[in-house]
Formats: C-alpha cells, structure tokens, sequence
C-alpha cells in the first residue's frame, strides 16, 4: 500500500495527552466565566471591559478575582492548545503513512469547517465565538507555517509580540500624559448618548434581528481577534511546542514549564491588579481606562501561556496514573471541548438575552457567576457519561463526519 491511499483517520478517545485534555477542561470554566459578563444587558458598559462600572460588595470582589485570573487569559491558552492540536494531527497522519498534501488537505478542510461552525454559532446563539477565528488563524497559519524552520515561527511570533508590546506602550503612555493637557471628559461619551456597545445584541428582543446583530459582530470580532495577533503569536509558539513534544513528555522539559509557569502567570496576574484597580477608579480617570488595554491583552497571552505550563506541570506527576473521578471527567470534557464550548451558549443565550427569558438584565456580576459555574459543571457531568459510553461529543461527532472520509473508524 502505497502512502497515498492510505485513508486518514481520527485521533481515538483513549491513549490521548493528558495535560491538553486537562487543561481544555478546567479553562472552559475560565471561558463561560468571561463570557458570563457581557449577557448583562440593560447595565451600562465601558468600551473595553463588559463588567458593569461602578460595582461594589461582592459585584466588586469577583470583577476583581476575574480581572486578574481570568478575563483575556482563557482565549490565548486555548488558542495555543489548538495549535498544539495543528501539530498533532498532522504528525499524527504522516506516523500513520497519509502523505503530506493529503494531511495539508484534511487540515485545511478541517479549518474551514470550523470557520462555518463559528458562523452558525454565532448567527444563532453567541457574537462572541472564538471557533471561527481559530478555524480562520490555522487556515492561514498552517498554509504558511506548517512544515518552516522553528527559527521562522519564533521569530514571526517575536515581531508580532513586539508589535503588541509597541502598541501597549503607546497606549499607556497616552493614557497618562493626556490627562494633564485634556480637559475632564475629553474621551467621555456625551450625556444622553451612552450606548452598550458590548451587548446590544443581547439587549434584542426580536431573534431575527438580534440574529443579524450577532453575525455582522462576529465577523469584526473574528477580524480584530487575527489583528490583535495574539492569536496568531499562541498559535506559533504552540506549533514549535508541539515538535518538541513538551506537552508528550512533560517530565523532560520540567525547568522550562516551571519558568513559563511563574513567569506568564506573575505578569498576567500582575497586570491584572493594576487593571482591577482600574475597574475599581483607583488609578486614571474612568474615560482612560482604555490605556491599559494592550498592556493586559499582551499580559493575558503570558497567563495563558503560564497556565497551559501548570498542567503540563500537573500531567508530568500523574499522566503514569489511572485517572480519578474527579480528572477522569475534567478530561473527558477536555476531549469534547467543542462541544462544551457550544453548550454553554446553548444554556446562555436563550436563559440570559431579551429575545429568550431576559434574565441578563435582572443578574449581576457575581450572580451571573453562579450560573456560570454550574452550567460547566453540568457539562463535566455530561462530558463525564460520554467517556463511560465511549461516546464523542456531538459537535466533535459533527466535525469529524464532516473532515474525514466516511470509512474512516
């Protein structure tokens, strides 16, 4: 059999790596707790954070606990573990004799299917979908990148973060000189005219044309999420990981998941509390709070980063180990992280928005919360009865009908 007709095939629900699977698992709940904010409509928002301003009691102590820990972290890490999975894939297939075009075939295919899956979530549920812009960064990505030299990929990655780093900077600088030569309200938006910019799409109570709200954001989100290039960065430093096997065997590259750890988390973390107090009107003027933008977005790939470190960290004591009950059902969910992704819209978008049951605008911060924290929960439970049936979840059952050929097991 030559490798040209051997038929590509998927990765099987047992024999996986641990600490990917472990850590999808866990960051979901980092990502409905994120999202969580922005299905509060009818409360006013700023142009750079979806927490309502002006918080106080528990509202302020949890928009302080997820500014720091969560908000712009979750995306670069899963932005980096779907470039790990690019790799997997495609060396996955050459190990089992698939030749190269037709592994550049079924990854690229696999891509645009899941630029059309960001699409319909979106025009259905979600503005905010992250899996069209993941599907659109590997398309281009893999075409350019796939079989270059490391040295390409870290330095294309090394000129886009010093890009970022350029534009944070310059932000900030901004945000604290301006103060002192602008009059007060210079960057406030005129009384009367305060719009929600980051949920008005939820605050619709006609479907059809919240529905076109959604999808004509999503196609700006998933543009600007490319531009802000963290994406593209995770997803290159993700790709030279993966050929060098770290998450495989994490054993062997202790001291550099150790820095990575300490090191993206303490600036991730560090940012943040500057942030925090930014929410909080301790630091510049309220109208200026966009000056630390770039700075926390560069800040929250460097906590992605860290953590995907601290379950490679994780998987390196008990990857040996039979899984217990409680890892067992955070990786089956991490093994059907798609689906849980939707799922949680699913549960969000009706329950929370004005066209559905307009609980978002009677919520606040920390009770949103709740709802956020069980709604994962119910999806590890679920994720967790799959695993025992040896069931695919149903978005992952969807794809893989769609990618690969029908014979394939």
């Amino acid at each position: 059999m030559t490798a040209a007709s051997v038929t590509p095939r998927p990765a099987a629900l047992t024999g996986r790596v641990v600490a990917p699977d472990l850590a999808r698992g866990v960051m979901l709940l980092f990502i409905v707790v994120a999202n969580a904010p922005f299905y509060l409509w009818g409360q006013p928002s700023g142009l750079t954070s979806a927490h309502p301003p002006g918080a106080t009691g528990l509202d302020l102590v949890w928009q302080t606990i997820s500014i720091i820990v969560v908000d712009g972290r979750s995306y670069p890490m899963f932005a980096f573990l779907f470039g790990y999975g690019i790799w997997q894939l495609y060396r996955r297939q050459a190990e089992a004799g698939v030749d190269q075009a037709t592994a550049r075939r079924l990854l690229r295919k696999r891509h645009l299917w899941m630029i059309a899956f960001g699409g319909v979530h979106a025009l259905l549920l979600w503005m905010g979908d992250v899996v069209g812009a993941y599907g659109l960064a590997g398309l281009i990505l893999a075409a350019i990148f796939l079989d270059r030299r490391d040295f390409a990929l870290k330095l294309t990655a090394g000129i886009l973060a010093g890009l970022t780093a350029m534009w944070a900077l310059s932000a900030l600088a901004a945000g604290l000189l301006l103060p002192a030569v602008l009059p007060p309200g210079a960057f406030s938006m005129p009384s009367g005219e305060d719009v929600d910019l980051l949920r008005f799409a939820q605050a619709e109570d006609n479907y059809l044309i919240a529905a076109a709200l959604r999808i004509g954001l999503w196609v700006v989100v998933t543009a600007a999420q490319l531009l802000g290039f963290i994406i593209p960065i995770a997803i290159l430093i993700a790709l030279v990981a993966a050929r060098a096997g770290v998450l495989e065997q994490p054993e062997n590259h202790l001291p550099l998941l150790r820095r990575v750890a300490i090191g993206g988390i303490a600036i991730a973390w560090g940012t943040g509390i500057l942030v925090a107090l930014q929410n909080a009107g301790q630091l510049l003027p309220d109208e200026y709070g966009w000056a630390w933008l770039g700075l926390n977005t560069l800040a929250g790939l460097c906590g992605g980063l860290g953590y995907v470190a601290v379950f490679g960290l994780i998987a390196a004591r008990v990857r040996e180990r039979p899984p217990g009950i409680v890892r067992g059902a955070l990786q089956a969910l991490g093994k059907r992280s798609l689906s849980g992704y939707l799922a949680q819209s699913v549960v969000f978008a009706p329950l929370m928005s004005a066209w559905g049951f307009g609980l978002g605008t009677h919520l606040s911060s920390w009770s949103i919360t709740v709802i956020a924290i069980a709604t994962w929960l119910v999806t590890v439970v679920l994720a967790a009865l799959l695993e025992r049936g040896g069931k695919r979840g149903p978005a992952e059952w969807a794809l893989r009908r769609l990618v690969y050929p029908r014979d394939a097991s």
